[in-house]
């Protein structure tokens, strides 16, 4: 870790609380199109699970919806992305002590965030936690053109940085896009174990890993 001149984080699952964040949303949806149900109870659960962890694309996520659920009146998939773009952004939430471990950071190191997504929804939700000033970087996967594992979006902020691989520190959730892809390009990591398990055959070896982000203020 002397080497280490910058730490970069990941956004949803790292520093967002992306669990929170889409179940406040899904919470909103359930009141705005089925408030003539007794209970919302499983459809949230459905949702949740159709949604694969912000991993699915929207427009298919809402088009199954549409079909599965028990609307009162179905509503077009424009709808629900109009629905979504404004209520998702303003349900972010900081991860526990997310603020905390950015200031202790910022104190010894520059900081980075690189995050797969569209501009609109994760800037806004960066806007919306308040903490777009906090990174002497930030690169997101729209306008980057490439996203997570490529390496290419880790080689930007290198560039931007005017540091080697090894200089940079990637903290993150997901084992392949975050772990692996820093890892490739030389990289060390700290994987954040939310709710990716472990896959089989990475290359990747963090070199350590966390269940709390808290967890940070001690090893960074």
């Amino acid at each position: 870790m002397n080497a280490i001149k910058a730490v970069l984080f990941d956004l949803d699952n790292t520093l967002l609380d992306r669990t929170s964040t889409f179940g406040h949303f899904t919470r909103l949806l359930l009141n705005r199109y089925f408030n003539h149900l007794e209970s919302t109870n499983e459809l949230f659960d459905r949702i949740v699970e159709l949604d694969e962890d912000g991993y699915k694309d929207k427009n298919v996520l809402f088009a199954e919806l549409i079909e599965e659920l028990p609307w009162k009146s179905k509503p077009p998939v424009n709808e629900l992305m109009d629905f979504y773009r404004a209520e998702y952004v303003n349900s972010a939430v900081l991860m526990s002590h997310a603020s905390e471990v950015i200031a202790h950071a910022r104190t010894k190191y520059r900081t980075g965030l690189i995050t797969n997504g569209r501009n609109a929804i994760q800037y806004g939700k960066i806007d919306r936690l308040g903490i777009r000033d906090l990174f002497d970087l930030i690169i997101v996967s729209e306008e980057a053109g490439v996203k997570k594992p490529d390496p290419k979006i880790f080689e930007m902020a290198l560039d931007r940085l005017r540091l080697s691989s090894e200089q940079c520190l990637y903290v993150g959730d997901h084992p392949v896009n975050d772990m692996e892809g820093a890892a490739r390009i030389g990289m060390q990591t700290i994987w954040i174990k939310v709710n990716h398990p472990w896959k089989e055959g990475l290359t990747a070896s963090p070199v350590y890993t966390i269940d709390q982000l808290s967890e940070l203020l001690e090893l960074i």
